[in-house]
């Protein structure tokens, strides 16, 4: 096995920085679609995958500021202009997937390319999908994926300190 060996009188002392996970920053950065009030990440990493997504969601309309250094993001998404999730930005980063579920709960409808950008090979999206049709949503998908309008009725995001909200999956109809 390897090892490092440390060898010297001198205790080693000292602070190291760490920044945040990628995946989870990914993650929550589609978030602010869900509402329009502001978002705040701090401890964000400074990715490319970052600045991806960060595209992305400046494309839908979102304003997105890099603060302390790309630290800290802050997100607003008061004003989407856009449900369309351009192939231009979705085919560099998989996690691009990830504004689907957001724009869908908030406006009913979506339409994002499908996503490329993963090193390892292709990995599906299916889990996704399969989630949005048991939710009771259709889907079409030829380039992109299509969720066309609906009445929105039970398409709205809850909040999860509302006292209406229930735990666990949810059909919508």
């Amino acid at each position: 096995m390897d090892s490092i060996r440390v060898v010297g009188g001198t205790e080693l002392n000292g602070r190291i920085p760490i920044a945040g996970a990628k995946n989870a920053c990914l993650t929550l950065m589609p978030a602010t679609i869900l509402s329009d009030e502001p978002l705040t990440l701090t401890n964000a990493p400074r990715l490319s995958d970052i600045r991806t997504m960060t595209a992305l969601l400046q494309s839908l309309g979102a304003e997105v500021a890099s603060l302390q250094g790309g630290q800290v993001l802050a997100l607003s998404s008061h004003d989407l202009s856009n449900l369309h999730a351009d192939y231009d930005i979705v085919r560099k980063m998989r996690a691009s997937i990830l504004v689907l579920g957001p724009m869908l709960a908030r406006h009913g409808q979506a339409v994002v390319s499908l996503p490329g950008g993963c090193a390892i090979g292709a990995r599906p999206v299916d889990l996704h999908l399969k989630a949005l049709e048991a939710m009771g949503r259709n889907w079409n998908c030829a380039r992109a994926i299509s969720m066309p309008a609906r009445p929105r009725a039970g398409c709205a995001a809850r909040s999860s300190t509302s006292p209406s909200s229930r735990s666990g999956p949810r059909k919508t109809r």
